[in-house]
């Protein structure tokens, strides 16, 4: 008996043992993840990349970011933004869903509409956004129609009896799709050359004469790179997109959103763009200790007044928005009903047959 007795004993106290370990390593995971991002991201330089071209709205706000960010990552790594431009950001998130490094050493900025392309144009998207990991994104966005002052265009009424040449990029780019769904559904008469690389492209295509107009130009571009053509009425504003005016465009008239419950459908699908505002992610699969510490760094720096001073001087719009309201975002786009996705990909002619 006393045998038996000392060998529980001996048993309990070895158990209590290991029940105190596992406190311990328990209460010192995340010490030990955080470490863990620390050691990887210190001495590295990591990138930062931006699915537009040098020098436009996108690439303003990424540089901002990426000079007041790296301080907050775990190491402090060196952050080097990179651009590839490429069908409205679709060359990016197709690598960022297949080839982009895994290991947090690259995030990026994508174009507001990739992600939703896989709805609505499933055909080129090679990538599922719910898996990607959001960072968040530095502001809200909204979308206007721009005519130069040589066209036909002359007022928002005039876009829905003259045809009208805009300039599009890509399927998923709001240049293409706006300009198509606002044909099918409101009647406008837009006809959409595509090709161009972006905002620059199709402002140079307008003054050349091949174009009449940009049909849906992240407002924010228009306001810090094209103030002056716009108060001299080189260039004009004729509308906008969205459910509610721009405090910039209260007078500025709103396209219409349709006449039926599945048309009003369609174009909160469309407009959720502008809730992803300018997003920021990492590919999928990064290590969860990694994208919290991105998460955590960006947060930080978008609430950094340095930045907010920067951004200020640059004229760019914040309205900091997180990285887990993106996902949730992009997790209630796709519990879209397949009937109203459906008819939307009819229209813009992308549905697979």
């Amino acid at each position: 008996m006393i045998a038996r007795r000392g060998e529980r004993n001996i048993h309990m106290a070895f158990n209590r043992r290991v029940a105190a370990l596992c406190v311990l390593a328990f209460l010192a995971a995340p010490a030990a993840r955080a470490q863990d991002a620390a050691a990887f991201y210190r001495g590295r330089t990591i990138a930062f990349q931006v699915g537009s071209a040098a020098g436009d709205g996108y690439d303003q706000y990424a540089r901002v970011i990426a000079r007041h960010m790296a301080k907050y990552v775990p190491g402090q790594p060196n952050i080097v933004v990179q651009n590839i431009p490429g069908g409205g950001s679709l060359l990016l998130a197709n690598q960022f869903g297949n080839t982009t490094p895994r290991d947090g050493s690259v995030f990026g900025m994508f174009n507001n509409g990739m992600p939703t392309t896989p709805l609505l144009n499933p055909s080129v998207a090679k990538f599922d956004p719910r898996k990607f990991n959001f960072l968040g994104s530095p502001s809200r966005e909204v979308q206007a129609f721009v005519s130069w002052h040589e066209s036909p265009a002359k007022t928002f009424d005039d876009l829905f009896t003259k045809e009208i040449i805009v300039g599009g990029s890509a399927p998923g780019a709001a240049t293409w799709d706006y300009p198509l769904l606002t044909n099918a559904l409101l009647g406008t008469k837009f006809r959409v050359v595509t090709g161009y690389a972006g905002t620059a492209d199709q402002i140079l295509a307008m003054q050349r004469g091949e174009l009449h107009a940009n049909p849906a130009v992240a407002w924010v571009t228009m306001k810090t790179q094209h103030a002056a053509r716009i108060a001299d009425k080189t260039m004009l504003v004729l509308g906008q997109y969205g459910f509610r005016p721009h405090r910039d465009m209260p007078d500025v008239p709103l396209f219409p959103t349709g006449k039926t419950d599945d048309e009003r459908a369609m174009f909160a699908l469309m407009y959720a763009r502008q809730d992803y505002g300018r997003p920021v992610l990492a590919p999928p699969d990064v290590p969860a200790d990694r994208v919290a510490a991105l998460r955590t760094a960006f947060d930080a720096a978008l609430a950094d007044p340095e930045l907010h001073a920067d951004a200020g001087r640059l004229g760019l719009d914040l309205e900091p928005l997180k990285g887990a309201d993106l996902q949730a975002l992009t997790a209630r786009l796709f519990d879209t009903p397949a009937a109203v996705v459906d008819q939307l990909q009819r229209l813009l002619g992308t549905r697979r047959q």
